[in-house]
């Protein structure tokens, strides 16, 4: 009886997937610092492990109402946190994103993520609130912008595109049109494909027109939007020949590492030759030269990925993309699962966090994206960004504990 009252409200396979992406984590963790001189990492690593497993049976276990509750007094607590990171912070890399505290850097726009998600939340599970008004609309995008616009200021480019990529599939499930929709990422893929060519660019431009027409609503509106798409794509050039040499060279490394193979493009160009050279089943555990051999500077954090694939090949890299690809499903079958809006809403916000993280950290360390400093979830070194994801995995757990409450 009890066990059976424990499987009805613990998701035992959702917990089993994040410890078993921790696990590959720290074994990745400790081969990459193994010959790095850098063991008090790997220690460091395990008392965020730690930390993380707490912070998730604790998110678990606060009763949902209260979650809803506090979800705006945390928001602004986070803005607050972001504010002050600006004035107080600690300046790594060039960005101005950690509080010290003692031994340790606190980075707050990781525990924003998830206060953003969760007002958004609150916000959208109103009665009142629909996202065919414009007001709402803006509103909603207002309780995002706002944080990617501090984080912008630090600045952090990788992480406040996490904000963004989490935001249109949350518009999605909470009953955006198929208008505002096309909108919104219209630009960004005219913008993204005039990086590529002028072909590129029209190709997207077209099936972009394509779809407005299909969406059969607002065509004055459509029209102008397909101006601004248009306007947005042509003006790229204009904005590239503006920007300072730096920042073009590192658009240009993205669009082929190879032509800085000593500089922009070295970790990329390492990366792949990394994840390539692991074959099928890898070269094995602590015997991956780009590893062990440290050509990839400081792996363990953006780079972790490498680990796994090339000490364990294609079948690591299968396994821990499997496991990531559960997850999310897990995620979005809680999503469609619950009984409260609200809910629904913070389960597929979680999701998409994660699932963008993922995408850009494999993405870029495959070079398929640019370098903009987004660690992987449960595997990359870092306290933040390790114990938000494990408090993420715990409001998941609470959710599906609560999933038939209304």
């Amino acid at each position: 009886m009890m066990l059976a009252a424990i499987k009805e409200r613990f998701d035992y396979r959702t917990a089993l997937i994040a410890l078993a992406l921790v696990t590959i984590g720290v074994i990745s963790v400790y081969s990459a610092t193994y010959d790095a001189k850098a063991a008090d990492t790997f220690h460091k690593q395990l008392l965020f492990v730690f930390l993380g497993f707490i912070t998730m049976v604790g998110v678990m276990f606060i009763p949902f109402r209260l979650l809803q509750l506090i979800s705006y007094p945390a928001y602004f607590l986070s803005i607050l946190m972001l504010v002050a990171v600006l004035l107080l912070g600690r300046t790594v890399s060039g960005s101005t994103s950690w509080f010290t505290i003692g031994p340790f850097r606190m980075q707050p726009s990781e525990f924003t993520k998830i206060t953003c998600v969760l007002a958004l939340a609150t916000f959208l599970a109103r009665s009142d609130v629909s996202l065919r008004r414009f007001r709402d609309l803006a509103i909603a995008g207002g309780i995002v912008l706002l944080p990617v616009a501090l984080i912008m200021m630090q600045p952090d480019t990788g992480t406040a595109l996490i904000y963004l990529g989490m935001f249109f599939p949350v518009l999605y499930w909470a009953g955006a049109s198929q208008f505002t929709l096309l909108s919104i990422i219209g630009p960004i893929v005219a913008a993204v494909a005039a990086l590529f060519g002028t072909t590129l660019f029209l190709i997207a431009v077209v099936a972009f027109g394509v779809l407005l027409y299909l969406s059969m609503e607002h065509r004055i509106a459509a029209a102008a939007m397909f101006s601004l798409t248009v306007l947005v794509g042509i003006s790229v050039q204009f904005i590239y020949d503006g920007l300072k040499p730096y920042q073009q060279k590192r658009i240009a490394t993205f669009l082929d590492p190879n032509t800085d193979p000593l500089g922009a493009g070295y970790n990329i160009l390492q990366s792949k030759v990394a994840i390539g050279s692991g074959g099928v089943f890898g070269k094995g555990y602590l015997h991956g030269t780009q590893t062990q051999l440290n050509f990839i500077p400081e792996q363990w954090t953006d780079f972790i990925f490498c680990v796994p694939g090339e000490e364990f090949g294609f079948m690591g890299s299968v396994t821990v993309l499997a496991l990531f690809i559960a997850l999310f499903i897990r995620g979005v079958g809680l999503a469609a699962t619950v009984k409260n809006r609200y809910a629904g809403v913070v389960a597929i916000g979680v999701t998409s966090i994660l699932a963008t993280h993922t995408f850009m950290n494999i993405g870029m360390s495959l070079g398929l994206l640019p370098v903009v400093g987004v660690p992987l979830p449960f595997l990359s070194y870092g306290g933040s960004a390790l114990i938000a994801s494990m408090a993420m995995v715990g409001l998941l757990l609470n959710l599906y504990a609560n999933r038939k409450e209304y």
